[in-house]
């Protein structure tokens, strides 16, 4: 993906902001879309916003879905001024007031990193709430060493938390060099990249809270309840995979080998081309949002059948 991409798929789209009453304050969120169906709910990775569900959500409409929504999560995004206490099972709550302002009974989650692990527990925790998952290069935990920080694995995107830009172009320069996003920049990560900033220049920052993400970050490392989430699923799910890491290393997060033992019925879909970061933003959110679409149309078909 390069800057030069064109096309109606191409086309940014800003969706329709609000916020909704949380412990704190208020959570920011985005609806795109106004086709017809019940709302699918995506929720973004650790450091990140909710502005990397929107390609995923234009071309999930192209297909003639449903609206998405995506919350900034508390410590994140526009959400960056809510406070503590962090970890995931506030972000199923907040996730939970999220569909209920949105008078949302029951729905899909879409959940990229971290946030595929917040979608498990949510499911775990309020089965009645969700029809289906699709998990994007998270979810299922990795064995780690003890002792292991986040810090550990996340290296530059912790690193960032503490550094000040001089302005939004100053910004785009850094995620520029990332190896994760080298010949992949478009409308989509330049979008995603400045809605991260806070502050005024010249002392701009990620509005992403190293404490939520240090918090969050442990509990996906360690935490059983987390941890065992994926295995407890009672509802449709799958797991798209790339092939490449966090910085464009191979191999990524996930190999075969490192998903053996999952369930039996948990659907995996390898992305060969893509890292960590760049299903969101590639031509890849078109296979993806038609696999949202296809486990919405599953759900309708039990539903009618019951």
């Amino acid at each position: 993906m390069t800057e030069t991409e064109r096309g109606p798929e191409a086309t940014w789209t800003d969706g329709n902001a609000s916020t909704v009453p949380v412990p704190g304050g208020d959570l920011a969120v985005t609806r795109w879309g106004t086709g017809p169906g019940t709302p699918v709910l995506g929720i973004h990775g650790i450091t990140a916003n909710g502005y990397a569900l929107a390609r995923l959500a234009v071309e999930l409409e192209r297909l003639g879905g449903p609206p998405l929504i995506a919350p900034d999560l508390r410590g994140r995004g526009r959400s960056g001024h809510l406070p503590g206490p962090f970890g995931l099972g506030a972000h199923v709550d907040d996730v939970i007031a999220v569909l209920d302002a949105h008078g949302v009974d029951r729905t899909v989650l879409v959940g990229h990193s971290m946030g595929a692990f917040v979608a498990c527990l949510a499911a775990v925790r309020h089965p009645d709430r969700v029809t289906g998952l699709l998990l994007i290069d998270g979810g299922h935990g990795l064995p780690v060493p003890p002792g292991v920080d986040i810090e550990d694995v996340l290296g530059p995107a912790m690193t960032r938390l503490r550094m000040s830009f001089t302005s939004a172009d100053a910004y785009r320069d850094f995620w520029r060099g990332h190896p994760a996003m080298a010949g992949r920049w478009n409308t989509w990560v330049d979008h995603y990249v400045t809605r991260d900033l806070t502050g005024t220049p010249p002392e701009l920052r990620s509005a992403c809270s190293e404490e939520a993400a240090r918090v969050d970050g442990s509990q996906v490392l360690t935490d059983p309840e987390t941890l065992g989430a994926v295995h407890r699923l009672s509802r449709p799910a799958r797991l798209a995979w790339a092939a490449r890491g966090l910085l464009d290393e191979s191999p990524g997060l996930y190999t075969p080998e490192r998903l053996a033992g999952l369930p039996d019925d948990l659907a995996l879909l390898e992305l060969p081309d893509d890292n960590h970061y760049s299903p969101m933003f590639s031509s890849t959110a078109v296979l993806l949002a038609q696999e949202i679409h296809s486990l919405v149309e599953q759900t309708v078909q039990v539903q009618g059948e019951l």
